[in-house]
């Protein structure tokens, strides 16, 4: 036993010559400065499902208030997963569901297992820098945040706003 223990106080120094070795995120290419270069119109824009519905109480047309609120041509897009989670929430959402099933709505594919809105949406939106995420929700506004050149939209004073958006683009200022 006492032979092991002296081998393991034994530390070799480390060579300050030597080059280390460390590994950092590659950020893509769009991303100048703070800014997404690949976001331009017309605007695709991943809708949650809390989105649909507070629009609905606010008495908002999802398409002609993102329309106002970019000042330019926006195409909502809606996962399988977030048409999953309005479809569970059943018949007191059934209006939600009929603005989703919307024919100006794009329908995007999920190839994962599972159904966690949430999550979908971030993985989409981590690899794909060409969305908009429209949401209410404050935690995945904060996962969001932590994602470079990802504009968030949201409901406010019964009108939506967007928040991280360059001033080129349009978006109001409040």
């Amino acid at each position: 036993n006492e032979k092991n223990r002296a081998k393991v106080r034994v530390k070799k120094k480390e060579d300050p010559s030597v080059i280390k070795e460390r590994e950092v995120p590659q950020h893509p290419s769009c991303l100048f400065f703070q800014y997404n270069t690949q976001l331009g119109p017309p605007y695709h824009i991943l809708v949650d499902t809390n989105f649909i519905n507070f629009s609905i109480k606010a008495k908002l047309d999802l398409v002609q208030s993102m329309m106002d609120c970019l000042y330019a041509k926006c195409i909502p897009c809606i996962t399988d997963c977030v048409m999953g989670e309005i479809e569970k929430l059943g018949q007191k959402y059934r209006v939600a569901l009929r603005i989703a099933k919307d024919p100006r709505f794009e329908r995007l594919p999920c190839m994962h297992k599972g159904t966690y809105a949430d999550d979908c949406l971030v993985q989409r939106v981590t690899q794909h820098k060409c969305y908009i995420v429209a949401t209410v929700d404050k935690e995945l506004k904060r996962r969001i945040r932590k994602i470079p050149g990802v504009p968030i939209m949201y409901i406010s004073r019964h009108r939506y706003n967007i928040e991280r958006m360059p001033d080129d683009y349009g978006a109001p200022r409040f």
